[in-house]
């Protein structure tokens, strides 16, 4: 009968096996030469004799393989005297000069049985580091704070002569020089603002470490393995993936860098998962909920992933100046293969029409899945979406930002220029500047310490891909105080910001000879209603005086004189003309809407005191979102007599004259693209000065929302029901019109494939969903099809804990 034999007593046979095969063999000593990383912690003591230059020291692999291989062969011959242990962990072990017994028989050699991180999302490690929203089972914490750990051994920990160390290791090459291998001591009393660990609490043979990282560290995912050792020997534990320690941003430590101080703005540009994204014109201004699902199940894997992709060391991951720019990169795809591609041809068959998308979460998981092949499609909005999403997921304070009337500045002129010929008609070919509707773009909060003081707070990033900054498509992170003051040669793309938010919009007419004339100049159109959400509520927050000094004032002028003249046309900037004829282009209310007649006002008014007559020429073109032309809908020249400004009269307006101008359904129906937007180019001459005008106006058609009504109750776990209605505005049949919805915490993205919808109907459908989250969630729902886009709606969904209460 076989007698099931003590697993000390198998240690002991595996120590005779290994004495007898290998005795020949000298004796292993620890080298202080190959412990210079954890030399670099002075407190830290290791009882070991000093080495001579004859020692030779083995690897420690091959003891290992040897140790491991006598296992084995034992198992073979009697498995039930050496059966597998299922101890939670694997230890790598080399014994130095003999059996690793006392007398006693007392085991002296130190193993680590297990270790448990305190990785519940209701912990205080998690807790405490603000990272309990994670839909993760790792431990998330952030740098510069201290987390807990608790360690069980083969038997209790002797201060006096065991040793014992944690190793991390992050990035393909980790390396103790470059904060990617970090070997973190014992201590006695943790100092803070370092790599070092105490222990805090002894329970037999278990110990309970705080462990402290600097405010510098590296982020990223760390392996993690902890390593023993005395007189007898010394012992690793084997790398465990549950084991990965995920480091990030930390906003509410001082000393890190992108250190915020206000609670309530960290939990908006820091916790909050969903937002408001706007988008339309200046006078128009649309807005959009978008889900960021930072804390969705398997982001944070992404977007370390996107931060892999990008082929950069991992080393200067510490720095959120490298880090923003290195996502601002990799979120589009021209040149590294990143996570969207943008299109903005209007034909998007081969993948998702950016109006679709209304979150970033979809987009970061199939980008993720499919191993960094770029999804399609993303614009603006888009791009800006996924950023928020990623920065806020790794910890640094991030908002989403829309800028009306973004001027588009393609020869660092810092000027927005618009060529005329003879007849003060547009010169498509050479207009390559060009001033979008809108244009959305991301600020994160950081201190700058490459800048002057003074720079430091919100900085710019923009991710569309429109030009190349140091040959790669990116942008930022520009800091906004020197946008504001014009210092335009501070990096990172400084000028590009500026010329966005505040270029002067020059006039240029050909003349006979070839040559060009600078014959106008507006000085306020660029920069309009700076947007983000508010923090705390879904208000729209006007950000522009962060980015430029009150328009017309002399802190702008000077702000914008100083920039220019680092600009490539610094000898074509002028100083203003006196002038008494003005134009303005205006429209009622929301303006107009998709399937009718638009509607708009051209305002001439006379300063002076003589008559003034105005050849008018207008010309109304669909335009891209981005500025760019697509096709001239319809032109038109007119003659008008203004009368003079008589000062104090009974007529107020008798100097003035309106004129009304309207464009009809039929007109615009067949060449509309993806953002219904028009522009109206209006310039004119005054016959007895010679006055020029010029003015550009930009509408969109709005389209209608969609009605979204939860039916019953919401509660975790159980199905429930949404009603989403829908009337078409046009008079015309809508075409394989396709349903996107998604909802955080209610179900996963899902698109639904409608089929037509006729002219001017109504439609509904029923959509069923089992809540997975408690709380105020979101749903969202959008609308697309070839000749309607940009439809969209939101509803606010309490959902309910699921009641434990027997029936």
């Amino acid at each position: 009968m076989l007698t099931i034999i003590n697993t000390k007593v198998i240690d002991y046979l595996i120590v005779v096996l290994y004495n007898f095969f290998f005795s020949r063999m000298p004796a292993e000593r620890r080298s202080a030469r190959g412990r210079s990383a954890v030399g670099r912690f002075p407190s830290v003591t290791f009882g070991f004799g000093e080495d001579t230059e004859a020692e030779k020291e083995e690897p420690k692999e091959n003891n290992v393989k040897k140790g491991n291989a006598c296992k084995e062969w034992l198992r073979k011959v009697c498995p039930c005297c050496c059966p597998k242990h299922d101890d939670g962990i694997d230890t790598e072990v080399t014994l130095v000069d003999g059996p690793g017994k006392e007398d006693g028989g007392n085991e002296v050699l130190l193993k680590v049985k297990s270790i448990d991180l305190l990785k519940s999302k209701s912990g205080a490690n998690r807790t405490e580091h603000h990272t309990h929203l994670y839909q993760s089972d790792n431990l998330i914490i952030r740098r510069g704070q201290s987390f807990e750990m608790w360690i069980t051994l083969s038997r209790p920990f002797n201060p006096s002569s065991d040793e014992l160390h944690l190793d991390l290791k992050t990035g393909p090459l980790a390396v103790v020089a470059k904060g990617t291998h970090v070997i973190i001591p014992l201590v006695a009393k943790l100092e803070g603002d370092r790599w070092e660990a105490a222990v805090v609490k002894q329970e037999d043979k278990k110990i309970k470490l705080l462990v402290n990282s600097p405010a510098t560290a590296v982020i990223g995912r760390y392996q993690l393995t902890v390593e023993t050792n005395n007189q007898n020997g010394s012992a690793s534990s084997t790398h465990d993936p549950a084991n990965d320690i995920y480091i990030l941003f930390n906003p509410w430590c001082q000393d890190d860098i992108v250190y915020m101080d206000s609670e309530d703005e960290r939990q908006e540009y820091i916790l909050n998962d969903t937002g408001r994204i706007y988008y339309g014109t200046k006078d128009q201004i649309g807005a959009r909920t978008w889900n960021y699902g930072q804390f969705s199940d398997r982001i944070l894997a992404a977007c370390l992933f996107v931060m892999e992709k990008s082929g950069t060391s991992p080393s200067g991951w510490g720095d959120p100046v490298n880090v923003v720019r290195i996502i601002s990169a990799m979120v589009n795809s021209p040149d590294d293969q990143g996570v969207l591609e943008g299109n903005w041809s209007g034909d998007y068959s081969n993948g998702t029409s950016p109006t679709v998308w209304s979150g970033s979460v979809e987009i970061l998981e199939e980008y993720h899945k499919k191993n960094g092949t770029p999804v399609k499609y993303g614009q603006c909005w888009v791009f800006a979406g996924v950023v928020t999403t990623v920065l806020r997921c790794l910890g640094i304070p991030t908002r989403t930002v829309t800028n009306f009337s973004s001027a588009h500045d393609t020869d660092v002129s810092l000027t927005t220029d618009v060529y005329l010929d003879e007849n003060l008609e547009p010169i498509e070919n050479l207009n390559v500047d060009s001033i979008w509707n809108f244009h959305v773009w991301n600020d994160c909060w950081m201190a700058r310490k490459d800048l002057p003081p003074g720079h430091g707070g919100w900085q710019a990033v923009d991710a569309t891909p429109q030009e190349t900054s140091q040959g790669t498509y990116c942008c930022g992170p520009a800091s906004l105080a020197a946008v504001r003051y014009g210092q335009v040669y501070l990096k990172r793309d400084t000028a590009f910001v500026f010329a966005e938010v505040n270029s002067d919009k020059i006039y240029w007419q050909k003349n006979a000879d070839g040559t060009f004339t600078q014959i106008y100049s507006e000085k306020k159109i660029v920069g309009i209603s700076i947007s983000t959400k508010a923090v705390g509520s879904n208000e729209r927050s006007d950000i522009t005086h962060l980015y430029k000094h009150p328009e017309g004032s002399n802190e702008e002028r000077i702000a914008v004189e100083t920039a220019c003249s680092f600009g490539s046309k610094a000898k074509a900037y002028s100083s203003p003309t006196a002038q008494d004829v003005s134009l303005e282009v205006t429209l009622d209310g929301e303006g107009p809407k998709m399937g009718k007649d638009a509607e708009l006002m051209i305002t001439l008014k006379n300063s002076s005191s003589q008559q003034r007559s105005v050849s008018l020429h207008s010309q109304v073109s669909v335009m891209y979102y981005t500025g760019v032309h697509k096709a001239t809908v319809r032109t038109d020249t007119t003659d008008i007599e203004v009368l003079p400004n008589e000062g104090e009269s009974q007529f107020p307006l008798r100097d003035s004259i309106i004129l009304e101008w309207a464009l009809e359904y039929k007109d615009y129906k067949d060449k509309l693209i993806d953002q219904a937007a028009l522009m109206l180019t209006v310039s004119g001459r005054v016959t007895e000065t010679q006055q020029i005008l010029a003015t550009q106006f930009s509408f969109r058609l709005r389209t209608p929302d969609l009605i979204i009504k939860p039916l019953g109750k919401a509660v975790v776990g159980e199905k429930m029901s949404v009603e989403i209605s829908f009337t078409n505005p046009l008079p015309q049949v809508l075409k394989a019109v396709i349903f996107h919805v998604e909802g955080l915490g209610l179900l996963t993205a899902r698109m639904i494939n409608y089929g037509d919808i006729g002219s001017h109907a109504s439609v509904s459908l029923t959509e069923q969903f089992i809540p997975t989250l408690s709380g105020t969630r979101k749903l969202l729902v959008s609308l697309d099809c070839k000749q309607l886009t940009q439809v969209h709606g939101v509803s606010d969904i309490t959902v309910e804990e699921k009641s434990n209460a027997p029936l």
